[in-house]
């Protein structure tokens, strides 16, 4: 069939949108601007506080890193022991971020998460774990278990860690889902905080909420908001029972912003299907409390329901993610799915 002279000006003409879209997003993604920065012994850090930056970023700068896991890839093959670990939780960081002041809040996305090895380990640790004995709570044991340590093969293809028992031939394959054990930033008032701790800052909260697809928000607590990351896990239960995950190093890439004159108490999480909120404390009640007010507080500000009505909302269909139950902190984790939200302010 001829085309018409009218046709082929239409066609033309789309061509010429179609190349003006490509090139458009084509600029705005070499806009983007990656940061690259690597971990190692050499450089991690302890603790969260106010530190000297490893590095400076800008809003929308996309950070390409990785870190280590929780023994500093100390521990390599079985008979390895808990000594040879470099470290509890090292942590790569801080990040400044440019322009980002107290009273503002910190939005770390996670792009990306691939575990860097072959291996992952679990560790049983005397007096660690939640439901051996310890000082104060004599449960469990007759006489104190002593340390122990598993290995998980990693399958990269078909995306699970193995478990196999130390006392039997029994193995099964676990999936896998990569995320931060620690995420967090500077505390506030010039505190200095184990990398061990959650808390309001974020920190240890050991959080599968802290994977690819969601986004992470902080309370900027100093100038700059001094973002930490570490801790690797490639799969873990609720509660992390025994006192570890799958632990692993990460292979990482996280964006980061800045909500300028937001301010907040707890970290969030938000992803396209919901939004969540943090609590941290002792005991788990206590910790589920501050979630569930954070929660309130959240709708009530971005969603316009009273806090009563969003109260009463979240009685009907809000979830509870107790997520560790370990540390000196315990972590949970509310949430609510927006299709019960009004639209969003």
């Amino acid at each position: 069939m001829r085309e018409s002279s009218a046709f082929r000006a239409k066609r033309g003409l789309m061509r010429f949108h179609v190349s003006l879209v490509l090139l458009f997003v084509g600029v705005s993604m070499s806009a983007q601007n990656v940061v690259h920065y690597t971990t190692t012994n050499a450089n991690v850090k302890y603790l969260f506080a106010t530190a000297e930056p490893v590095l400076h970023l800008k809003a929308g700068d996309i950070l390409d890193t990785n870190t280590l896991d929780c023994f500093g890839n100390g521990l390599k093959k079985p008979g390895d022991t808990l000594d040879m670990a470099k470290g509890d939780n090292p942590l790569a960081g801080p990040f400044y971020i440019d322009g980002a002041e107290p009273g503002d809040t910190l939005a770390v996305k996670i792009l990306d998460l691939q575990v860097d090895g072959e291996y992952g380990v679990g560790a049983f640790s005397p007096g660690f774990g939640s439901i051996n004995s310890s000082k104060y709570t004599p449960v469990l044991e007759k006489s104190p278990w002593q340390e122990k340590v598993w290995f998980y093969h990693i399958d990269h293809a078909a995306n699970t860690a193995t478990f196999k028992a130390l006392d039997s031939d029994f193995s099964v394959a676990i999936p896998i889902h990569p995320f931060f054990g620690c995420m967090g930033v500077a505390p506030a008032n010039g505190e200095a905080r184990s990398s061990i701790v959650p808390a309001e800052f974020g920190g240890n909260m050991d959080s599968p909420e802290a994977s690819v697809g969601n986004t992470v928000y902080f309370p900027v607590n100093v100038k700059g908001g001094l973002l930490y990351l570490g801790d690797g896990h490639a799969a873990m239960g609720d509660g992390e029972a025994a006192g570890s995950a799958v632990e692993v190093p990460l292979k990482a890439r996280v964006q980061v912003s800045i909500i300028k004159g937001r301010a907040i108490e707890w970290p969030q999480f938000e992803n396209d299907n919901a939004i969540m909120t943090v609590g941290a404390y002792r005991p788990v009640d206590d910790a589920a409390r501050i979630a569930l007010t954070e929660l309130v507080k959240w709708i009530h500000r971005d969603y316009g329901l009273s806090e009563m009505d969003a109260y009463e909302l979240l009685s009907k269909v809000a979830k509870l993610h107790f997520n560790e139950m370990v540390d000196p902190n315990y972590v949970v984790v509310a949430s609510i799915e927006k299709k019960y939200l009004p639209k969003k302010k």
